[in-house]
């Protein structure tokens, strides 16, 4: 009863309690990051294709998904990037602890989960300090299939892929694959 009193008095008076670090509202805050970044480079993409199809949208991503990550990781204070066990960009390889976390999403994908709905959080220490993780798996939609897939990738394309990312490792996946993941953290 007055563990009710107590929370009913501080609700009250408008004073915040602090989120524990590994808590709800840090995985919350990741996804409405991940939503925002997500956001906005399909929009560069939707508007690249439409002006000049995937060889304009692989540009776009080239040039714009860097800094929408860059810019979201300032104004949030979070770390945010992607990463993939067959990444694009060498830049975008995975951590040893990134790369466990995607094995572990394709072995879940294996016995049957929805790669839409796979996201991993921890708390761990480095450095000395408290660092929140989380991952949300990217599922590969059927528009990736233009940049991303195998044989229906055009020659166009992939001179295109091949003159930004000469170790471009991210083709061959099948819609519903799991194409990487967000990858977020947060120091305490």
């Amino acid at each position: 009863m007055k563990t009710k009193i107590l929370i009913t008095a501080i609700l009250a008076t408008g004073i915040s309690l602090p989120v524990m670090a590994d808590g709800h509202g840090n995985v919350m805050e990741a996804r409405k990051i991940i939503k925002q970044f997500a956001t906005e480079l399909k929009g560069e993409l939707q508007k690249a294709m439409k002006e000049g199809g995937p060889v304009n949208a692989i540009s776009a991503c080239n040039s714009k998904a860097p800094g929408i990550a860059a810019n979201i990781s300032a104004s949030s204070g979070w770390s945010v990037a992607r990463t993939s066990l067959k990444p694009r960009a060498t830049a975008n390889a995975p951590l040893p602890w990134e790369r466990k976390v995607l094995e572990e999403f394709e072995a879940k994908k294996a016995a049957g989960a929805d790669p839409k709905t796979l996201d991993y959080s921890d708390v761990v220490e480095e450095d000395g300090k408290k660092v929140f993780r989380y991952m949300k798996a990217i599922p590969t939609a059927k528009v990736c299939l233009n940049c991303h897939g195998g044989d229906e990738v055009k020659p166009e394309v992939v001179m295109r892929l091949k003159s930004l990312y000469p170790a471009d490792q991210a083709r061959g996946f099948k819609e519903g694959d799991i194409r990487g993941a967000f990858v977020l953290k947060k120091t305490f």
